[in-house]
């Protein structure tokens, strides 16, 4: 694997790539990976001749600078992952190289980036499209991967392609889980120990909301989960929005949609944890 910390590498690495007539596949990251970026890794390396993993923490999208100063940075041991993944190119660059002035482009799809995340994280959304579109320019990929733990995101993404006309294919993976059913995300590695374990009772409340909701209206299923993330030892629910997995919109009835998802924020501690399910 190459590893290329500047975009004139990047880009002579992927012109005798292209030059070959191979595929490539992009995986963006902010670094700390775990299990759950190797398994989208893998997935382009089966899909793709070759994979580009971009690792980046990328400034513009946090509107908490402790949360950004705090974030997990784990390059060496990221591109050893990276390398037994199969990924081709695992790209660093620093935050003058990704920015060399400041980015003024706005992105708006509202409602898509005006609820939830977006409500909670004024600005996240446009840092999101901005570096993300800067990594489709500049790498050009066939196809790119997002895990759908980030849901929200995942639309977003779609809907920016869609309307910036970028000749690519968006790739949404399915969550990773731990073992007992904890969301795989690089926030977990600030947990303590005991924090871990209180941290299960958010992926335990949506599975558990899922049988809920066979017998109950959409109400009493976003109370059944309020309430049982109250009653958790070191939990703050920050929101709970059970929506249409299309449009993102809060649904009123199970009948306003085929395709409901609901999504959690909790805090705990400080760390700040998402996760989402089907129903």
């Amino acid at each position: 694997m190459e590893i290329v910390h500047t975009v004139r590498d990047l880009q002579a690495a992927l012109a005798a790539l292209r030059a070959q007539g191979k595929t490539v596949g992009l995986v963006p990251t902010m670094g700390a990976l775990h299990a759950g970026h190797a398994s989208l890794v893998k997935r382009s390396v089966a899909e793709n001749d070759a994979t580009v993993v971009s690792v980046f923490v990328n400034p513009t999208q946090f509107n908490d600078k402790t949360d950004l100063e705090k974030y997990p940075r784990t390059l060496e041991v990221d591109c050893r992952l990276l390398d037994e993944c199969g990924a081709a190119i695992a790209f660093a660059p620093s935050v003058e190289e990704v920015y060399p002035e400041p980015d003024t482009r706005h992105f708006s799809y509202a409602p898509l980036d005006t609820v939830m995340e977006g409500k909670y994280r004024p600005g996240h959304f446009n840092g999101v499209c901005q570096v993300v579109s800067k990594l489709f320019d500049m790498v050009k990929p066939d196809r790119a991967y997002f895990g759908e733990k980030d849901f929200q995101q995942l639309a977003i993404i779609r809907e920016m392609v869609r309307q910036m006309h970028f000749p690519l294919q968006i790739v949404g993976c399915p969550i990773v889980r731990e073992a007992d059913g904890l969301a795989l995300s690089s926030r977990n590695k600030r947990l303590t120990a005991e924090q871990r374990t209180q941290a299960l009772q958010i992926s335990q409340t949506l599975f558990a909301s899922v049988e809920y909701a066979k017998e109950h209206t959409v109400q009493e299923t976003r109370q059944f989960v309020e309430d049982r993330i109250a009653a958790a030892p070191g939990l703050r629910l920050e929101y709970f929005e059970l929506v249409d997995g299309n449009t993102l919109q809060s649904i009123a009835r199970w009948e306003d949609t085929t395709y409901a998802v609901g999504c959690i924020t909790v805090f705990c501690g400080d760390v700040r944890l998402i996760d989402n399910i089907k129903y």
